[in-house]
């Protein structure tokens, strides 16, 4: 079967199915979403394994080839998973309860798959918020570019420290996995991959305002090559007369680049900002 090129198909081989399957380490009761599914060379051995796998494939040959295995326990939702994967459509059903029996908390979710290289943002992202919106999500293990990976779990004063390292490591704890070759893929992409766990938390540490958070993190990274007190003219018009306090309370010199703050520093720069206005 012929890839097609705007949905940024790369299969992975057979090869590497079982390396990936290990690091995976799917259990009998587990729930999997599978984003990306293809041919479903990880489906089959993540459903022989789990107790049941919901793909989403936006690829309308592939989802339908896959549909047709009939295999008993996966699901195939046809769509791009940024539209189609929904918090009413993976809230787990409630079981049947007998008298005076409590409700079980709902089993965690587990995510796997292998994400087309230019939506790999975007859809770690959407994860991110369902988990903040109640969805069970435990881990989400996933095939990246390598550059993406190494964003996500750089460290300040790196190069590869943005946007995506604050606002990922900020609600889940990451880890490198595998590391893949181009080869491992048919077509060969012209980048190195690599197989990350995200594992979602609550907000660590907590910021007042998440919106406020975000919107600076995102604005300061528009300017990484400039002051903080210059980069935080992205955020508000009024720029230093509204940030000096605000840097003043955080206990920040806005004179450093914006790729040296921690974490932590950008939560204390975000919570000044909220209590000041």
């Amino acid at each position: 079967m012929r890839t097609r090129k705007r949905f940024g198909q790369h299969f992975l081989e057979p090869a590497w199915v079982e390396k990936v399957v290990r690091a995976i380490d799917p259990q009998p009761d587990d729930t999997f979403i599978e984003i990306g599914p293809g041919r479903g060379a990880l489906t089959r051995p993540l459903a022989a394994r789990a107790k049941c796998v919901l793909a989403y494939e936006i690829d309308r040959d592939l989802a339908a080839d896959l549909r047709a295995e009939a295999i008993p326990n996966v699901t195939v939702v046809e769509g791009d998973v940024l539209g189609t994967l929904t918090l009413d459509q993976l809230a787990p059903s409630p079981e049947p309860l007998t008298a005076n029996q409590p409700a079980p908390s709902p089993k965690p979710l587990r995510v796997a798959g292998n994400l087309p290289y230019n939506a790999a943002s975007p859809i770690m992202f959407r994860l991110a918020d369902l988990f903040a919106t109640g969805v069970p999500i435990g881990d989400a293990t996933l095939m990246l570019q390598r550059e993406v990976a190494d964003r996500l779990m750089a460290v300040p004063g790196t190069r590869e420290y943005g946007v995506l390292s604050v606002l990922l490591q900020h609600v889940a704890t990451i880890d490198m996995l595998l590391k893949l070759p181009a080869g491992a893929f048919r077509p060969a992409p012209k980048v190195l991959s690599a197989l990350v766990r995200l594992r979602f938390h609550p907000p660590l540490p907590m910021v007042a305002s998440p919106r406020t958070f975000t919107g600076i993190v995102r604005a300061v990274f528009t300017r990484r090559r400039k002051t903080l007190a210059n980069a935080l003219l992205a955020v508000d018009t009024a720029g230093q007369r509204s940030f000096g306090p605000a840097l003043e309370q955080a206990g920040l010199d806005g004179r450093r680049r914006p790729e040296t703050l921690t974490l932590a520093e950008f939560a204390r720069l975000a919570d000044a900002y909220t209590a000041q206005k």
